[in-house]
């Protein structure tokens, strides 16, 4: 199997800093810090020694240093900028960003608040969730890395979607709940230690830009989908608790077989014995998702956890993933 050199711009924010850890133990891949902006200056101190290579955040560090892949761990506006260079550099792209995760630029504008500046790329670029998307990310050049929150949901309900076992008319209920790290690195008042610690807060309630990756992968429309996104006072790990009403399903062990058939040959999906829970401890520093769930057949009520790290199968996890397929790598390398 080859080595390969892999960009990576964003380094110092928490998804880029842990691209960089795994990278750093991949058997195939050597890291490359692409300085952008932020990035510049000395190497931020979470990351181990020795330091990797360090180039500018250019097209021509692509071809001297014949990157295969590039990952963006930057804003989406960063990522639309960066890509078509990237791309015509002759580099892989895959981007942690939510710049290129939906179908077309209005949807985009509607959620993220500003115009798309590369939408000539949106068409192209395949959705990065594995279990669900593994044949077109393997012959991709672009990737779109799937936000966090959508990650934990979309592997959670899909499956009951596909399968035609949830009373879609009573709606699909998604508490989620996100440690800090998720809302990046750059300070903020609403992340500062004395708004976090000791509180438990919503946001961005009916209007969080990550609805439309569950609505577009779960093939739901808008109405049936209540989602809200709350920050808990740890630094990493999500944990979702999503309520539905089943169809045509009798027992814990029905439900079971839905998922099982889906997630059987995953390996990194875990699901629990019916009645047993996941919760973040589980899955911390991992790139595992772990669904549990616990079913009333009296009232055809089920209530699904779904837990990730969202800096490891929520962002840099889940990358490494997309980058194996399409180098041709084993899925999990470095990763297990």
């Amino acid at each position: 199997m080859n080595n390969y050199k892999i960009g990576v711009v964003g380094f110092s924010g928490y998804s880029g800093a842990e691209l960089v850890r795994l990278l750093n133990s991949h058997p195939h891949a050597e890291p490359v810090l692409l300085e952008h902006r932020e990035d510049q200056g000395n190497p931020p101190a979470h990351i181990n020694q020795p330091q990797p290579l360090r180039a500018p955040c250019t097209p021509h560090s692509v071809r001297i240093h014949d990157l295969a892949v590039v990952f963006l761990a930057t804003p989406p506006e960063v990522s639309m900028e960066l890509a078509p260079a990237m791309l015509d550099a002759g580099a892989k792209v895959i981007d942690l960003s939510g710049a290129f995760r939906l179908r077309d630029a209005a949807t985009y504008s509607r959620w993220y608040k500003h115009d798309h500046t590369a939408p000539q790329l949106l068409a192209e670029a395949a959705y990065g969730l594995p279990e669900f998307c593994r044949r077109r990310i393997r012959d991709a050049r672009l990737i779109a890395n799937p936000g966090c929150y959508p990650t934990a949901a979309n592997l959670a309900i899909q499956p009951l979607i596909a399968a035609g076992v949830v009373d879609r008319s009573a709606g699909i209920v998604c508490d989620a709940k996100s440690g800090v790290s998720g809302a990046g690195r750059k300070p903020s008042l609403k992340t500062s230690f004395c708004e976090i610690t000791e509180n438990f807060s919503a946001y961005s309630v009916l209007e969080h830009r990550h609805v439309p990756e569950v609505l577009m992968v779960s093939c739901l429309d808008e109405p049936e989908l209540s989602f809200t996104a709350h920050l808990l006072p740890i630094d990493r790990g999500i944990l979702e608790t999503i309520y539905v009403r089943t169809r045509n399903i009798q027992s814990s062990q029905d439900l079971l077989d839905v998922y099982l058939r889906h997630y059987a040959a995953e390996k990194f999906v875990r699901l629990y014995q019916p009645g047993s829970l996941p919760d973040l401890s589980a899955v911390n520093r991992t790139n595992f998702c772990d669904i549990g769930f616990k079913f009333d057949p009296a009232t055809g009520r089920a209530v699904i956890i779904s837990a990730i790290d969202n800096l490891v199968k929520g962002a840099a996890g889940q990358a490494i993933q997309n980058m194996n397929l399409i180098l041709g790598c084993d899925e999990s390398a470095g990763l297990l």
